[in-house]
């Protein structure tokens, strides 16, 4: 560390202690004067998250470490930045307004410094250590935004995997699973991790898994729906499939996939007739039992 760099930061941390509530007064007016937001985050969040921030920044400035690591290795700064763009992600801001709402520091504290200097050489070196201490700011809260907002992303898609494969209680000990779209991987461990739950919480014996609304079928789909019929029969339930059309049967003929050892059915109602007929056994002139 030079001296013209200690000098800088005692300046800046002077400032800091002085004159914070200035600094983040000015901080919210610029964020709010340039629309850096774009979001309903109000006035005194903004100012929350400054004088959060503001206030991580002192032990930053009076740490060895080098201006370019102290954003990243400053745990009460990292966290700060780290939850300010976590904030704007859920908030639904974009991650450059996130990442220059946060550069906009560098003109609330240049403006500080002025107040008590205005020596050039003082300013130039304080203007080019706020760049390389806030510009990894900025990067930071960018790269944060977007990993926050891939995992919100995944999480809405999980939840909507979820809702978009219920579990249904069709009869007594009957449960059906009605499939939609496509069934890739990620889905098929949805459709498993619901089935067998609620075979277990309803003490199912049979469940039905309809893909009537499971537009091709190929060996990848076949593939996931042999997993979650030997996943159900591992929890002592039998499995059939429902929603067997002329077109996707014929595909599974040319593919060469053999479901000969699971029950299937072309409607619904043909599944739970032979579900019910499986947990009551015929009736005494080899006709159905009523099911209840």
């Amino acid at each position: 560390m030079t001296i013209s760099e200690t000098a800088v930061r005692e300046r800046l941390t002077r400032a800091l202690h002085e004159r914070g509530e200035e600094i983040a007064d000015r901080w919210v007016e610029l964020q709010m004067e340039q629309a850096l937001l774009d979001t309903d985050i109000g006035e005194a969040e903004l100012r929350e998250e400054a004088d959060a921030l503001i206030e991580a920044l002192v032990p930053g400035l009076q740490s060895e470490i080098p201006v370019d690591r102290v954003v990243t290795s400053s745990p009460g700064l990292h966290e700060a930045v780290v939850g300010l763009s976590m904030r704007r992600a859920r908030a639904g801001a974009t991650p450059t307004a996130t990442s220059l709402a946060v550069l906009a520091l560098k003109e609330a504290l240049l403006k500080a410094v002025q107040r008590d200097t205005r020596d050039a050489e003082e300013l130039f070196s304080s203007a080019v250590f706020m760049n390389r201490l806030l510009d990894v700011a900025g990067a930071l809260s960018f790269e944060t935004y977007v990993e926050g907002r891939e995992e919100i992303i995944r999480r809405q898609s999980q939840q909507l995997m979820e809702q978009s494969t219920p579990v249904v209680r069709l009869w007594r000990q009957v449960l059906a699973v009605p499939l939609i779209g496509t069934l890739d991987t990620a889905r098929t461990q949805v459709v498993m991790e619901n089935l067998l739950q609620a075979i277990q919480d309803h003490e199912a014996l049979v469940a039905i898994v309809d893909i009537t609304g499971v537009p091709t079928v190929d060996t990848a789909v076949a593939q996931h729906l042999m997993q979650t019929v030997n996943a159900v029969r591992l929890m002592g339930a039998d499995c059939v499939i429902s929603g067997v059309r002329p077109s996707i049967a014929q595909t599974i003929a040319q593919l060469g996939i053999d479901l000969s050892t699971i029950l299937t059915r072309a409607t619904l109602a043909d599944a739970l007739a032979a579900a019910i007929k499986l947990i009551d056994g015929p009736g005494p002139d080899g006709e159905e039992g009523d099911g209840r």
